[in-house]
């Protein structure tokens, strides 16, 4: 489920980096990837080890983080719906015969989730979304194949704009915040987790093999879009477009230019139907979060109380695209952007609350790897915000 949750993130940010600077980033996504990977593996292993959710960890570390948290989730929560349903309904517009406005397809598309989720047939169609997500990744793969053996589409001559010039820094963060996820993403992860282990028992090595699997897999994913926007986009007058039905249509056309006009069909419905399922697990795993967090608050909560943040978070996303959605570009690179500025708070939280308990106890390469993370996180966080306000 936190693999579905992802793929509109490296649809957007791996794409866009591989077409609009060629090979220049493709090591910052794996360095980007390796170094927040302990972050979001310790909100695993604090609830397989606690039974906990991190939720309940951040409520217990202090009052400040915890409603930091509630705060930077409610603003991810609404950003990142309206995002990808947008995105969704975008595919759904290119892949369909007839012409049907996007504004429209995202009230059916948002009308069929919520109907899905409050009907409580989440679980069944999260079998079928893993199965779209492989044919995705499949198709994905072979038109990497084929656009390695058709050679880079770029003009020969044409020199790319270069991603380290100062004025870029601001592009650079962006894609870091959502590669591989926003970090609320983990606390997300960690309430799948707990309500997993009350339906059945999960070892530390079953919940900890689940996790691997599918983070590599979807780091290697980002790998494979961003190379697919370096071979077959870069060099291209037209610069990528970072939402939309002009981004929808820039995706499948990646496919159908290496693939043949043959694919564009079949790899609208696959695309479409891959961004559905995110778009379910978005709603679904957003609301439950805020809902948790509810729970923690000295307030009166309804039974009800975990329909009702669906339904607001449902509403207030379509708010943002049906009033901002000429600026829905920019609202997304802001999201991004958050997420990284904040990705050390949550990066350093989850890696004390792991520290604290005893039962947790990390190889020397983890250790590493978390100093290195949490060095590189604060201090490029730290320059972007210097460069930003001064």
């Amino acid at each position: 489920m936190a693999t579905a949750a992802i793929g509109g993130s490296h649809l957007v940010a791996s794409t866009q980096a591989g077409s609009l600077f060629g090979w220049q980033l493709f090591w910052l996504i794996i360095v980007v990837n390796v170094l927040k990977y302990p972050f979001f593996r310790f909100g695993m292993e604090y609830t397989l080890a606690t039974k906990q959710s991190l939720v309940e960890g951040y409520k217990q570390k202090g009052p400040g983080y915890f409603y930091s948290f509630i705060a930077l989730n409610i603003v991810a929560a609404i950003v990142n719906t309206a995002g990808v349903l947008l995105l969704t309904a975008s595919l759904l517009h290119y892949a369909l015969p007839v012409t049907i406005s996007v504004t429209l397809l995202c009230w059916i598309i948002l009308a069929v989730c919520l109907l899905i989720l409050l009907l409580g047939h989440f679980k069944a169609l999260d079998n079928v979304s893993k199965i779209i997500m492989v044919l995705l990744t499949v198709t994905t793969v072979a038109a990497l194949v084929v656009a390695i053996n058709n050679g880079l589409m770029a003009p020969v001559d044409y020199v790319g704009p270069s991603p380290y010039e100062l004025a870029m820094l601001g592009f650079m963060v962006a894609l870091m915040g959502w590669m591989p996820a926003p970090i609320e993403i983990s606390a997300i992860s960690s309430l799948w987790l707990k309500e997993k282990q009350q339906q059945q028992v999960i070892t530390k090595q079953q919940g900890l093999f689940d996790f691997n699997l599918g983070y590599w897999l979807t780091a290697a994913l980002a790998l494979v879009f961003f190379s697919l926007g370096v071979l077959v986009q870069y060099g291209h007058v037209q610069a990528v477009q970072l939402g939309g039905v002009a981004f929808a249509k820039q995706l499948i056309d990646m496919y159908a230019l290496t693939m043949g006009e043959w694919a564009r069909p079949l790899v609208s419905g696959i695309a479409f139907l891959c961004m559905f399922g995110t778009t379910l697990t978005v709603l679904d795993g957003y609301a439950r979060t805020l809902n948790e967090s509810h729970k923690l608050l000295p307030v009166k909560q309804s039974k009800h109380s975990l329909n009702m943040w669906l339904l607001l978070q449902a509403l207030s996303g379509m708010a943002i695209i049906l009033f901002f959605k000429s600026a829905l570009g920019p609202m997304l690179t802001f999201a991004m952007t958050l997420a990284f500025v904040t990705t050390p708070v949550f990066a350093w939280l989850n890696f004390s609350l792991v520290r604290s308990e005893p039962s947790i106890v990390h190889s020397p390469l983890i250790r590493t790897l978390s100093w290195l993370g949490l060095v590189y996180l604060v201090g490029f966080a730290l320059v972007f915000l210097v460069w930003k306000f001064t």
